[in-house]
């Protein structure tokens, strides 16, 4: 094969995947699997707007999260934008989607990856934390979607895409809310994709499993103890990378993925068989 056929398969490939013209809000885009969404985007034409909350940064001693992606995003070309938002508050996932839509124009994809989770004894969950939880992983998401989907449908295309988990269907003990929560976004997902599929818009769930993050960062400092962790995941024995889930995220998200919806693609390495 020639180097010229070469060069047009390779682009019939990637016409497949594009996202040229499409515009992309990414929640929690800042960090780990958001983070490689927003690159993988950018990779496939997206003009792409990034929600982060600095204090979650910070948090997660990536405190420059925002500042180093958008060096990336702007070496790459990139037309993009970063709102700082914290779910927390009543109404900011509206203000996002209207923040997005005025910086780009439009949203034609909406990636809902944002989430906290804390592990304790679900007995000793404190009110607040719960709270937290339910405004930070739910309540931002209802308004995201309310404020996102009219446009998506109004124009007759559409890409949204939440970011579940495993923990769906194999809750941790110590993570009972973050589950059960994750759980109700799902639900929602599937109401959602009934609805929309009419009007061009498709609705899907990624369910990553045991995925190497910022937020577990703190698995990996002993490497002997992350090694066994890993064994015991999955029966690839391994943890995904962001970027693996990034992947998914690129066919559900793109042309690849036009007669997809109300999918859970579970990305566990297994886990979830």
């Amino acid at each position: 094969m020639n180097t010229s056929t070469t060069d047009t398969n390779t682009a019939r490939v990637a016409a497949r995947f594009s996202m040229a013209g499409r515009r992309a809000l990414v929640t929690g885009g800042s960090l780990s699997i958001g983070r490689a969404i927003v690159l993988a985007f950018a990779d496939a034409g997206a003009d792409v707007a990034v929600q982060y909350a600095a204090s979650a940064d910070t948090s997660l001693q990536n405190k420059d999260a925002a500042d180093t992606l958008t060096t990336e995003l702007t070496a790459r070309g990139t037309r993009h934008a970063f709102i700082e938002s914290d779910f927390f508050q009543p109404g900011a996932g509206t203000r996002t989607v209207r923040e997005a839509e005025r910086l780009l124009g439009g949203v034609d994809v909406l990636v809902l990856c944002a989430s906290v989770q804390q592990r304790e004894a679900f007995t000793e969950i404190s009110d607040h934390e719960l709270e937290r939880q339910r405004r930070i992983n739910f309540d931002a998401s209802v308004e995201l979607l309310k404020a996102g989907v009219p446009g998506m449908r109004a124009r007759g295309w559409g890409r949204i895409l939440t970011i579940g988990s495993i923990n769906q269907t194999h809750p941790d003990p110590d993570l009972a809310i973050y589950a059960a929560l994750k759980s109700a976004q799902h639900n929602l997902c599937i109401n959602l994709a009934r609805q929309l599929a009419p009007h061009g818009v498709t609705v899907n769930n990624l369910s990553p499993g045991l995925i190497a993050t910022a937020r577990n960062a703190w698995r990996r400092v002993d490497a002997d103890q992350w090694a066994a962790i890993q064994a015991k995941a999955s029966p690839m024995g391994r943890a995904g990378t962001p970027d693996e889930m990034a992947n998914a995220a690129l066919l559900l998200c793109s042309q690849a993925g036009s007669f997809i919806t109300g999918a859970d693609l579970q990305a566990t390495g297994g886990a979830h068989l």
